[in-house]
């Protein structure tokens, strides 16, 4: 799906496919997100990191649509989430966690619904199917109850739902939590050959995933971005060049802040 309403790539050498500008969400009278404002450049794996109640989630569900953000505003593919919701989802790819799944359907016959239900063209059902199948590695257990499988193939069949109408941002809400070293190691290798052709924002609090499939990364803490850089540039800050230190080192420093 081809992004609209965007700068040519020869007017902008990086086309940004998602645009932040002071989004903040309060509840009641917390303030979970606090003016947070970033861009993600098209081919982008943004790992966006932070401990429990940093503001993550929430972020990412305005980022989505599924929740209205108290302030500010967001674009993807150049659409606004305020106004023009239903555009900007339709070029979005979402994998909540715990995303929900229809256990009683084997694999194939779950992608083929959520392919009819995008209302996506008919003809062409059969042949894209297969090619999720086959690009998040599932064809194995196609024909399986997704109730059989375990959590590995689960959370590949909840992305492969995600690219079934080939959206042009992916948007992964802890992918690998609670995967065994090879379950992670598994979906992590499908994330790197999505990156190939997708703008990726993962949330995450596991900070090897950093290291395993982002390009870039940011920290909240308190609802509030206090890194903004490459995985190396964070890394360079620890005296021990080992992330959990620089990590505990930034959250800390804006948790005294607040």
């Amino acid at each position: 799906m081809a992004c609209m309403k965007y700068n040519r790539p020869e007017e902008n050498k990086e086309v940004r496919l998602i645009t932040v500008e002071s989004l903040s969400k309060s509840f009641d009278d917390f303030s979970a997100v606090k003016e947070v404002s970033f861009q993600v450049g098209k081919g982008q794996v943004l790992g966006l990191l932070g401990p429990n109640g940093a503001g993550k989630s929430t972020t990412m569900r305005m980022l989505t649509g599924f929740i209205h953000p108290t302030s500010g505003n967001a674009t993807i593919c150049g659409y606004s989430i305020l106004h023009e919701k239903e555009l900007a989802q339709a070029h979005i790819g979402y994998v909540p966690e715990n995303a929900p799944l229809y256990d009683d359907m084997d694999v194939r016959e779950f992608l083929e619904f959520i392919y009819d239900l995008r209302g996506l063209a008919s003809e062409q059902k059969k042949n894209r199917v297969q090619e999720i199948l086959k690009l998040c590695v599932i064809e194995e257990v196609e024909l399986q109850k997704i109730e059989t499988l375990s959590k590995g193939y689960k959370r590949r069949v909840s992305l492969a739902q995600a690219l079934i109408h080939n959206p042009d941002v992916l948007i992964l809400d802890e992918p690998t939590d609670g995967l065994d070293p090879n379950q992670k190691h598994e979906v992590r290798k499908v994330i790197k050959n999505l990156s190939k052709e997708k703008t990726i924002v993962i949330s995450t609090h596991i900070l090897e995933e950093v290291d395993a499939v982002c390009d870039r990364a940011i920290i909240m803490s308190h609802g509030r971005i206090c890194f903004d850089g490459t995985p190396a540039a964070l890394k360079a800050q620890s005296p021990t060049g080992k992330l959990d230190d620089i990590f505990r080192t930034i959250t800390q420093r804006q948790e005294a802040l607040c």
